[in-house]
């Protein structure tokens, strides 16, 4: 039996420095962020679930990126009912997927984004998923439960050269407690060093990946943030966020307000002070989802896009778009007002691509 949370260590080991981080450039690959029985989110995985395709790798790095993210479903390899039975046969898209990175020379990261105990969008709208068995945050058991992934994950591949592969502990962070998300990550943590002690292991700021962690700075993580504000901008009649039926956004919109700050480029510097400060700190920081959905207007989304790669690109963060292809990608994304080209019977914004190779 995978062991509880009063038998995982949750001490801090003495502090270890971050290792040197390539500025990581690159895409979000959706096909296994939800499980295959959920509905909702068909635009974000137009082709298919539960199966990477290889040429999009071969495409990323061909276009000159270095990176993918696979936000990944525990449920596909185990589920609520029995929360520690991993079923590892399950796991060979993410097989394929990694050999796939490998062979492009693509540096893959692992995102658990529906842990167990935890997923940033349950109980949205439609929710008809089985509830999870318990609470990420609060309940000792959920945490050995996520040791446990982890440890399975790291010895899986634990012979992946550290510069090829790494481990995003859980999706957006919220609805917890900082303690409590320090207790979660330094289990977790020390469950895959115990296997993997080179793995480099990145963690989502508190708040959806809003709020750093300089406190876990002694660990020697990647930090990661999220470029989805102002989200009446970024998620712009998006149905999870509400459907809000507000005219179309512009930017820049001084006349605009999002938590007290007016949508301009300058207000980047502010949104983002804190996680450069920890950045100077010493501890490497990276977006990992940036984005906005396909009813914000094209240019309204190119001209914020390019203010946030270009002040990424400043300070030396790396960044992952969220998607590749869908809703928020560079293929198929649907946007009405877009020009697009046919690329290998897909839709392809040249625009788009063209910018993000810039950055």
């Amino acid at each position: 039996m995978p062991r509880s949370a009063d038998q995982v260590s949750l001490a801090s080991p003495e502090s270890i420095l971050a290792p040197p981080l390539p500025r990581w450039r690159g895409f979000n690959l959706c096909e296994m962020f939800v499980q295959p029985d959920d509905p909702r989110w068909r635009d974000m995985t137009p082709a298919g679930r539960g199966r990477f395709v290889p040429d999009h790798f071969a495409w990323i790095a061909d276009w000159g990126f270095n990176f993918v993210r696979l936000p990944l479903s525990y449920r596909y390899w185990g589920g609520p009912s029995r929360p520690y039975e991993i079923t590892e046969a399950a796991l060979a898209p993410v097989d394929e997927a990694l050999e796939s990175a490998r062979r492009h020379g693509l540096h893959l990261c692992l995102n658990i984004h529906h842990a167990p105990g935890f997923c940033i969008n349950s109980g949205l709208r439609d929710d008809h998923l089985a509830p999870e068995p318990f609470d990420l945050w609060t309940d000792p058991e959920a945490l050995g439960c996520f040791a446990h992934h982890w440890t399975v994950l790291a010895r899986r591949y634990r012979h992946v050269p550290p510069g090829e592969l790494s481990f995003d502990l859980v999706n957006e962070p919220a609805r917890c407690t900082h303690p409590a998300y320090s207790a979660v990550v330094r289990a977790a943590v020390s469950a895959i060093r115990a296997v993997s002690p080179d793995r480099p292991v990145v963690i989502d700021g508190l708040d959806a990946g809003n709020t750093p962690c300089p406190d876990l700075a002694d660990l020697g993580l990647v930090q990661s943030c999220r470029g989805y504000w102002p989200s009446p901008l970024t998620h712009h009649r998006a149905w999870w966020a509400g459907d809000p039926l507000t005219p179309a956004p512009a930017w820049p919109a001084p006349a605009n307000e999002s938590e007290g700050l007016p949508w301009t480029p300058e207000s980047l510097d502010l949104r983002f002070a804190s996680w450069l400060a920890l950045q100077r700190a010493g501890t490497p920081v990276f977006c990992g989802e940036l984005g906005c959905y396909h009813h914000t207007p094209h240019r309204v989304f190119l001209a914020w896009l390019e203010d946030h790669l270009d002040r990424f690109r400043e300070w030396g963060f790396g960044w992952a778009l969220w998607n590749f292809h869908g809703s928020f990608g560079v293929l198929d994304h649907g946007r009405p007002d877009a020009p697009f080209v046919d690329w290998h019977g897909h839709r392809l914004d040249p625009d788009l691509l063209a910018l993000l190779r810039r950055y």
